[in-house]
């Protein structure tokens, strides 16, 4: 068990709770099977981006029969779609790593416990008895992924990394961890009990 996640779990159990394991999503930066799709879209999306501004801060004010306002009105307009482009180039690599360094998952005799928030702490605690749809998805390295009912096809595509502020997936899930195989036959050897 990694000692910050323990830690973190440990001041959420109750008195009759004893934990079984703490840990963390993998930690840096990661590539989702996801960003097949969003990288091209992401520098198609930016590159026009950055296209438009330069033509507006270059060309606009050189136009001859130009009116004064598109002077100042073509550059303002495209200086939301650049800082879009920007993060979904890089920017939502950097948030979703920040993202995972202040996420921690618990399992207990009693449920499963994910602490997370980037700048408020939120905490989403899942009765073990009464789960009733729960997946595990592995990769060869062992880590892997334990999901908590129905996760949509589409949403980890379109959602991963996802926007500031939009909540990404709303799936409760223990992401990106180690020896998943693990967790997951502990976690239902205590359903069963």
């Amino acid at each position: 068990m990694k000692y910050d996640a323990q830690m973190i779990i440990q001041k959420e159990l109750d008195s009759d709770e004893r934990l079984l394991w703490a840990g963390m999503p993998k930690q840096g930066t990661i590539f989702k099977s996801s960003d097949v799709f969003m990288i091209p879209f992401s520098l198609v999306w930016g590159g026009f981006a950055i296209f438009w501004e330069y033509m507006a801060l270059t060309m606009v004010p050189k136009a001859q029969n130009a009116p004064d306002g598109f002077a100042l009105l073509f550059p303002l307009f495209g200086i939301p779609f650049v800082v879009i482009g920007f993060y979904i180039i890089f920017g939502r690599f950097i948030y979703d790593s920040k993202k995972r360094e202040k996420t921690f998952y618990g399992l207990t005799d009693q449920r499963a416990i994910i602490v997370s928030g980037a700048f408020s702490k939120s905490v989403k605690s899942l009765n073990l008895k009464t789960m009733s749809d729960v997946s595990l998805s592995e990769k060869t390295n062992g880590y892997g992924s334990i999901v908590f009912g129905q996760e949509h096809q589409m949403m980890p595509m379109f959602m991963s990394g996802g926007f500031p502020g939009m909540g990404g997936t709303t799936t409760p899930k223990f992401e990106l961890i180690e020896n998943a195989k693990h967790v997951y036959k502990q976690l239902k050897e205590h359903q069963k009990s």
